[in-house]
């Protein structure tokens, strides 16, 4: 019998001992040890509080989100493969012959640095597999970033708070281009020196300070034996520590704000609905980190990738035409082509060569500095200056996902230029009439990827607003006592029905009059014209949300083809509105 029993029998013994304290199962050595060394810690440096504060932070659940821990792993995959490489790298143009164990390139002058990365290749165990690691996981990590920025963009999680962030990202994207040029000039080969050969030449069309600017990095005359040192320095150690601290301000960014979510059920602007870091979080982190791992070393043993030992060392004579850079940097390669030659010219005693540094020099910053500024002309243009967690369907700001898909042609106009000369090749074409085509096609076809997009956007609003005004078709006709037909439609449930009708209503923005009622001119008249205009091109043909007033008047009698079969009890009100409408409109509904 209990104590408790006792004492409630009248036992006074069980009276006595009502107050005994029960003794705690003692704690295993070993879990005593980490609770001293975690207090010993705390106790110097405070961080249980902050560290226990990030362990209780919930991320949400959705396979989207990956996207960015994708980069992140490969960023760290390539960090670890490349620490590994330093150990043989030899970052010197001084020139010696091979007589290593690749038979094809004995007897051959070569740089050092050329030839310590054939020894990687061939003479390291392990050396060629970390090698295409490397490589593969820089490809991955651009590809990753880019599909990530993406999804932040068509998705709206770029909108209060986060425009700092996106800021971060684009200037994390556009150095991953600058780290991946450095990264694959460095072993002094055919394809990387005809790619340095092209730099040099870019630099030298940036009026004016080209030549000096050209003569400082390469301390004299192109190639000199200064170049690869200093890439050596900037893709070791400078864009390296400059990613790593964007990377960690992102990631510390994304903890103050809260993570973003799709909406659903529970789901508003002031909580997350996930899974916090530990033990969940961080066990699938951990998970999906070796998956990604694994997915890139597969890669990198099945598929070969940049073989330097093919192309030979870098020597000028043997260039031809077929060289062309990584992938990423296809759409500045492909501009240089499609810019006219009447670009070039000459003043002031002076040549201009335009049509190489806008699509060298200038391309790059212009691009990445646009995708920057977004986040505040759109907030400019629309008047929205509200806090944002919840995320946009594409479908629900067409202007917006029509202007994504534009910039999406444009660029893939560039990467499609970048290949004309092989295009002309294989398929017995003028390369001149390519590029023609080419050169009209980058001015015409993103306005009309941008006319096509919005209006697939404003039809999949139509019909979302169809559904929750008339429900979803069921294919029962059903006859009527004076024998008409209709198809019965069935309500959606509560879930679905927010989906369709949780996001804001949009209005354009109304103006004050130029002048005053004294006359006198408004100082921002102009601006104000420019921004009503701007809220006209995002919001004009903008399709609103269903309000529960139009819902009432669709069922207002119960006739017709939209006639929904019997609601579950209290859906409909006495008056024919629905209240279930009205409070999705309020709130989420609740997980079951």
């Amino acid at each position: 019998m209990s104590t408790e029993q006792r004492t409630a029998n009248g036992d006074p013994i069980g009276r006595l001992r009502r107050d005994d304290v029960q003794p705690e199962p003692p704690t295993s050595p070993a879990l005593k040890a980490v609770g001293g060394v975690a207090g010993w810690l705390d106790d110097r440096t405070g961080a249980a509080k902050p560290v226990g504060y990030l362990m209780k932070k919930v991320f949400p659940d959705h396979w989207s989100f990956m996207l960015g821990e994708v980069a992140m792993y490969s960023m760290i995959i390539c960090l670890l493969s490349g620490t590994f490489l330093t150990f043989w790298f030899v970052p010197s143009a001084g020139q010696v012959v091979y007589d290593g164990s690749y038979l094809p390139l004995r007897g051959i002058t070569m740089s050092e640095a050329f030839r310590s990365t054939v020894d990687i290749s061939f003479d390291i165990r392990g050396g060629l597999l970390i090698r295409q690691i490397h490589h593969w996981a820089a490809l991955m990590f651009i590809v990753a970033l880019s599909v990530h920025m993406l999804r932040v963009f068509f998705t709206g999680a770029f909108r209060k708070p986060r425009e700092i962030n996106w800021v971060i990202g684009c200037i994390l994207s556009m150095l991953a281009l600058v780290e991946g040029f450095a990264g694959y000039s460095l072993p002094d080969d055919l394809l990387s020196g005809t790619g340095l050969r092209a730099a040099e030449g870019f630099m030298r069309s940036v009026p004016v300070l080209g030549s000096y600017l050209s003569f400082a990095l390469f301390d004299g005359p192109f190639p000199g034996e200064a170049i690869i040192p200093r890439l050596f320095s900037i893709h070791v150690l400078l864009l390296p520590a400059i990613l790593v601290g964007l990377f960690t301000a992102h990631i510390g960014l994304v903890f103050v704000h809260k993570h973003t979510q799709f909406p659903g059920p529970g789901r508003t602007n002031d909580n997350v609905v996930g899974f916090p870091v530990m033990p969940v979080y961080a066990a699938k982190a951990g998970g999906f980190f070796f998956i990604v791992f694994g997915v890139i070393a597969l890669i990198s043993g099945l598929v070969t990738i940049n073989p330097i030992w093919a192309y030979g060392p870098y020597d000028p004579s043997p260039v031809t035409a077929g060289s062309q850079p990584d992938w990423y940097m296809g759409f500045a390669d492909g501009a240089l082509r499609l810019l006219p030659g009447w670009l070039e010219f000459t003043a002031f005693g002076f040549t201009f060569s335009f049509n190489v540094m806008i699509g060298a020099i200038l391309l790059i910053p212009v691009m990445y500095g646009l995708m920057a500024v977004y986040p505040f002309l759109e907030k400019w243009a629309t008047g929205d200056d509200r806090e944002h967690h919840l995320l946009d369907r594409p479908r629900n700001n067409p202007t917006r996902t029509g202007l994504g898909m534009a910039g999406l042609t444009a660029y893939g106009v560039l990467m499609f230029a970048a290949g004309n000369d092989l295009m002309a090749i294989k398929l017995h074409l003028s390369i001149n009439d390519i590029t023609h085509i080419l050169r009209a096609a980058f001015f015409i076809a993103p306005p009309i990827a941008f006319w096509v997009t919005k209006r697939i956007c404003l039809s999949l609003q139509r019909k979302d607003r169809d559904l929750v005004l008339h429900g979803r078709e069921t294919g029962r006709i059903v006859r009527t006592a004076d024998g008409r037909f209709f198809e019965q439609h069935e309500p959606l449930d509560e879930y679905t029905l927010w989906n369709l009708v949780q996001h804001d209503d949009h209005e354009v923005l109304q103006i004050e009059a130029a002048t005053d009622a004294h006359g006198v001119a408004s100082p921002t008249a102009r601006k104000d014209k420019i921004r009503a205009a701007l809220s006209r091109f995002y919001f004009s043909d903008t399709i609103n949300p269903v309000t529960p007033a139009e819902l009432a008047a669709a069922h207002h009698d119960g006739h017709g083809h939209e006639a929904i079969e019997a609601a579950p009890q209290g859906e409909l009100s006495a008056d024919g509105s629905r209240p279930a409408l009205e409070s999705a409109r309020r709130e989420p509904p609740k997980r079951p």
